[in-house]
């Protein structure tokens, strides 16, 4: 699926900006930074924290040719403006994604939705400039909460080996790496990073190093201020991994960190720069709330109330749910990685904090841990996202299947989630997930059926259970045909149309409007996806011949090439049509809208199923 996306060539001149026009640049953007996510929705406070950083970046570097590889992408809309975007379609269908995107300019590096994996990029962006023989510079911005995954140190240890140019901007806008101590440290702190003490220090290097008595004397220096350094300045483990570290550094100071950029730009050899920003800067209710506008629907942009109220969700209904379970049973526990309030957890994380875990962005630890506690008996579930779960693929084989460990995940954001596009949609975990032995998979399609498998998942069930489940709320379906592994909701002998999860809403949809086509239409929901028990479809298919499956998953390894593989070993002869996601990845755009287009909705589901009929045209 291909839906057309805006590129651009433009290439910003910011270097000749005096500090004023910077500081005055840096407000405008922050103003309409806010205007226009305030219509469109988005990620907003780690964007306004880092707006000096990113004009600073663009005063010192051209990323049409240097390499800006940003860590989840959460910060970039600054970056976009400056490249000759606008955001006035943010995250719209069509429009400017949410995250940097190479095919929509050539300014965005590397393609970015996930955490934690920017340096290891970018070490591969400087080995292949070297390796090419070419120039320019290689910069990966990292945030510390996406220094939480251990991905994120793989990177470091092995960037700091090269020895060569690149630079690894940490903005640091909530957690503190390594305390400083005192006054005295944060003085030292700001006196080897002036201007003046930056250029003697290049001279004296050089002038040291042209003769033997000088490279002795520099030696013994060196290991003096290493010592004194070590002691009093949070720079140590940077520098045992073989980075040059700078800071920290005020992240709102321009004019600074401008020249401190400048300066790092011609050290040819890794320099890990350590700022400190603000989330949320300048728009008073991110700045009082930055968890609450990490991630925000419209709002106003005079108060920052949003615009409308979020409904019940399914994520709610999940944390709901487990918490009155835990209620029952003191084994269970709740593991999340850094999406607290997103995975809807945060009364449980209140109610029960002994149980309450919170990995950071870990979610291969995350898994692992969650075997380690239910080899010693705990019920722990993990909830996360669907996109988030494909990271821990080997720990749910090696660490949970392996030994039938009664695992339970909750599996977020299930299908597609809209306005995040290819990095955020959960369509490939059905698919990932019955490749797993001993997986359980079970899909509801209603709050009452979560509910209901929930409870069954956590003390019905044995070995590792996934419970899945999407973004937003239950349609016009909200029964509870949830214990069996399938339920017919409707009879018919036609045509046979059946799915899970919410997609059974378009599927209902379908079945009326292929009812005032004169077809019998029969509809059967499946509630169990893995191990896949058939009996109930093949029984329709024999009465109906024609089977139409709908999902939103990729087609590959998907539920309806499974179930069409099942029936042809079966020897039944049926005419089958499976309409999913295709074999590539989902742009972003509204949910409604990505479904029109991949045939998911009911008008397209009726569609199909008059085509696969030999029908004709539908009247819809």
């Amino acid at each position: 699926m291909t839906v057309p996306t805006v590129k651009t060539q433009y290439k910003p001149v910011l270097s000749d900006l005096t500090d004023p026009q910077g500081e005055e640049l840096c407000a405008r953007l922050r103003r309409e930074l806010v205007e226009d996510v305030s219509r469109t929705g988005g990620h907003l406070a780690s964007n306004l924290g880092a707006v000096e950083l990113t004009v600073a970046l663009h005063r010192v570097f051209d990323t049409s040719v240097d390499r800006l590889v940003f860590d989840v992408g959460h910060q970039c809309y600054a970056h976009k403006l400056l490249t000759g975007r606008t955001l006035s379609t943010l995250r719209q269908y069509g429009g400017v994604a949410g995250f940097p995107k190479p095919v929509e300019s050539p300014h965005d590096a590397f393609i970015a939705g996930h955490a934690s994996n920017s340096v290891a990029v970018a070490l591969g962006m400087a080995r292949a400039r070297i390796m090419l023989g070419e120039d320019y510079k290689v910069i990966a911005l990292i945030g510390d909460g996406a220094l939480t995954g251990g991905l994120a140190y793989e990177g470091l240890s092995n960037a700091g080996e090269c020895g060569r140019q690149i630079l690894v901007i940490l903005n640091d806008n909530g957690m503190s790496i390594t305390p400083n101590v005192g006054g005295v440290a944060e003085h030292l702190a700001k006196q080897r990073l002036k201007p003046q003490y930056l250029t003697f220090k290049k001279h004296y290097r050089r002038i040291m190093n042209a003769t033997a008595p000088g490279r002795a004397v520099y030696r013994v220096t060196h290991q003096v201020k290493q010592a004194l350094k070590q002691s009093l300045l949070p720079c140590s483990m940077f520098e045992n991994m073989g980075f040059r570290y700078l800071g920290p550094v005020d992240g709102h100071n321009l004019p600074f960190l401008t020249k401190i950029l400048r300066y790092a730009k011609d050290i040819d050899e890794p320099v890990l720069l350590h700022i400190k920003t603000v989330k949320g800067k300048g728009f008073p209710p991110a700045e009082a709330n930055p968890d609450a506008f990490h991630g925000v629907p419209p709002f106003d942009p005079l108060t920052g109330k949003l615009k409308r109220e979020p409904g019940e969700n399914f994520s709610a209904v999940f944390g709901r749910t487990l918490a009155r379970l835990a209620g029952q049973d003191r084994r269970v526990c709740a593991i999340t990685a850094a999406m607290t309030g997103g995975t809807g957890l945060e009364k449980f994380a209140q109610r029960f904090p002994d149980r309450f875990f919170d990995v950071g962005i870990a979610e291969g630890c995350a898994a692992a841990m969650a075997a380690g506690m239910a080899k010693q008996g705990a019920i722990p579930v993990f909830a996360v996202y669907s996109t988030f779960l494909q990271r821990a693929y080997d720990m749910l084989l090696h660490d949970v299947a392996i030994d039938n460990l009664h695992v339970v995940l909750g599996v977020d954001r299930a299908g597609l989630v809209g306005d995040d596009g290819e990095t955020h949609h959960g369509i490939f975990d059905t698919a990932y997930l019955d490749s797993v032995p001993n997986m359980t998979v079970l899909a509801p399609a209603s709050f009452a059926e979560l509910e209901v498998m929930l409870e069954r998942a956590l003390f019905r069930l044995e070995g590792p259970v996934a419970v899945r489940y999407p973004r937003g709320g239950e349609g016009r379906y909200v029964g509870t045909a949830g214990e069996e592994p399938a339920a017919v909701l409707r009879s018919g002998d036609d045509i046979t149309l059946a799915s899970y999860g919410t997609e059974i809403n378009e599927v209902l949809e379908a079945a009326d409007l292929l009812e005032q086509q004169g077809i019998r239409t029969e509809v059967v929901k499946l509630n169990q996806l893995t191990p896949l028990v058939p009996e109930v479809i093949e029984q329709s298919v024999r009465k109906t011949g024609t089977l139409l499956f709908a999902e939103e998953q990729g087609a590959r390894g998907s539920v309806g090439q499974r179930l069409a593989a099942r029936l042809e070993v079966a020897g039944l002869p049926a005419r089958v049509a499976l309409v999913n996601c295709g074999d590539g990845f989902v742009p972003h755009g509204a949910a409604a809208l990505l479904k029109r287009d991949l045939s998911l909705d009911g008008a397209g589901l009726c569609k199909k199923a008059m085509e696969v009929l030999g029908r004709g045209q539908t009247e819809t």
